[in-house]
């Protein structure tokens, strides 16, 4: 397989550095995207070292498979990482992964290439699907949901002021023809939006909106974080590269709860270990340095956050 599109590993030093502790470790990349951390764990592991690829998107398991083929220390699995717990019990590691690392969102060939119906800056098929074999595409969902599920995806996923109008505006057109290309939408989003943003295409917020909402993205990865504390071994880390609010919100609060364990009422006799505290923050969360961003700008939003297992 030829890949025509491109994409540029955000943060790739900083979260290897923080993930690979042992040379002989399992370790989970939860998003091959096209390798850019794969290879550099790869680099970092010993003859013993393991490491697990998963990744919902054919493209990118063609990829993994024609990159990494001849590494007996590399397995790419077609999957969700939503799918983490069962993965590893498949494989008999169950407390014995020394990492997880989760770079989240969409790559940059998913929203380069126009066929896979990401992009509201070029035409292209209302897609949005991850693993397009699988599921309700955009076009589908758009077409058919009520016009207060529309409004209330692209206000909560997108924390769109104007999702109103523009659910209105979606469903009006729709009367008129399918929408069935993502430069139809973009431009029924556009014309609704009374209020642009200073920098930010207009459909921004909505798209990402409907491809979060489209991929079930955040409760995937809440149960990929909730898994994530069984699989890893004392000592092991989850290091988690977020691109958006709502995403670094759930990894924020889930690393909060493991770190302080069970919420129980004042005054209970317990002791700090029946508390089942988990996991312990390692650092602050960190973001790409100024010159990454020069050279990346899709990294002006990723944030890392790193915890490890107690």
């Amino acid at each position: 397989m030829t890949d025509t599109y491109q994409h540029v590993t955000v943060l790739l030093d900083e979260a290897v550095d923080q993930l690979v502790t042992n040379s002989d470790g399992v370790y989970i990349d939860g998003t091959f995207g096209r390798g850019g951390h794969s290879s550099r764990i790869l680099q970092r592991l010993s003859a013993n070292g393991r490491l697990i690829a998963i990744d919902k998107d054919p493209d990118a398991i063609a990829v993994a498979k024609q990159r990494f083929a001849e590494d007996p220390r590399f397995e790419i699995v077609h999957a969700s990482f939503a799918d983490l717990a069962e993965i590893v019990s498949q494989r008999s590691l169950h407390g014995q992964i020394s990492g997880v690392l989760l770079d989240l969102g969409v790559s940059s060939p998913q929203l380069d290439n126009p066929e896979r119906g990401f992009s509201f800056m070029q035409d292209g098929p209302l897609d949005m699907r991850m693993d397009p074999s699988q599921g309700l595409s955009a076009a589908d969902w758009v077409n058919s949901a009520a016009e207060k599920d529309i409004a209330d995806v692209l206000f909560v996923y997108g924390e769109e002021r104007h999702s109103r109008r523009m659910a209105k505006a979606v469903v009006a057109a729709r009367q008129v023809a399918p929408i069935l290309r993502t430069h139809t939408l973009s431009k029924i989003i556009t014309d609704a939006n009374p209020a642009w943003e200073k920098g930010k295409h207009p459909a921004t917020r909505a798209f990402q909106a409907i491809r979060i909402f489209i991929n079930k993205e955040l409760d995937d990865i809440q149960t990929c974080l909730d898994a994530s504390a069984d699989v890893l071994t004392s000592s092991g880390r989850l290091v988690v590269i977020s691109f958006h609010s709502l995403e670094d919100r759930i990894v924020k609060r889930f690393i909060r709860k493991e770190s302080k364990g069970e919420q129980l009422p004042r005054g209970l006799p317990v002791t700090q270990d029946m508390l089942n505290i988990r996991m312990r923050t390692l650092g602050k969360a960190q973001k790409a340095e100024a010159d990454e961003v020069t050279d990346n700008v899709r990294s002006r939003s990723a944030i890392m956050r790193v915890a490890e297992r107690i």
